[in-house]
């Protein structure tokens, strides 16, 4: 079925009072410019296209990947999956996130292993205040790293085991 044929339709059914003029010229401009476009490409914002966007993207990106290690502290476990799902959608958008996230998934690698090596050191009664030390550092350094990010370094999480290059 063509269009004339479609706005012959609409033109019979609009002579029979089932659709309104309104109605019929919404229909009909659909028909003739075809479907509307605008918000198909609303989801995803254009890439940056100059350095200085790109560098300006990977601060904020790179902050926010360090500062949502601390969303663990609200949602279980978010600390854990936020920073890497964060690195994975960004690091080919914005290369300088890479890093970023290396330095990131290390010290929440490095961080897990601590974290048992204070539990089994708690019968010892000395896991008790490394723990409290692997808390504090737990707070402390997303925050340094976030802050280093949003001035454009990059930070190597002090204690942090090298897992990923």
């Amino acid at each position: 079925m063509n269009v004339a044929d479609e706005i012959q339709k609409l033109q019979q059914l609009r002579q029979t009072g089932a659709i309104t003029e309104e109605e019929f010229a919404v229909a009909k401009a659909r028909l003739i410019n075809g479907p509307p476009t605008v918000g198909v490409y609303a989801a995803a914002p254009p890439p940056p296209s100059s350095p200085a966007e790109v560098e300006r993207d990977t601060r904020l990106w790179g902050m926010i990947l360090h500062l949502s290690m601390l969303a663990g502290h609200a949602v279980p476990y978010a600390g854990l999956v936020v920073p890497i799902v964060i690195w994975q959608i960004k690091k080919n958008e914005l290369p300088g996130l890479d890093t970023h996230g290396k330095n990131a998934v290390n010290w929440i690698i490095s961080f897990i292993i601590y974290s048992v090596v204070c539990f089994l050191l708690v019968f010892v009664v000395i896991g008790i205040p490394m723990w409290i030390v692997l808390g504090v550092l737990g707070l402390i350094f997303p925050i340094i790293a976030a802050i280093k990010a949003n001035n454009g370094e990059y930070w190597k999480y002090p204690l942090s085991i090298t897992f990923l290059k």
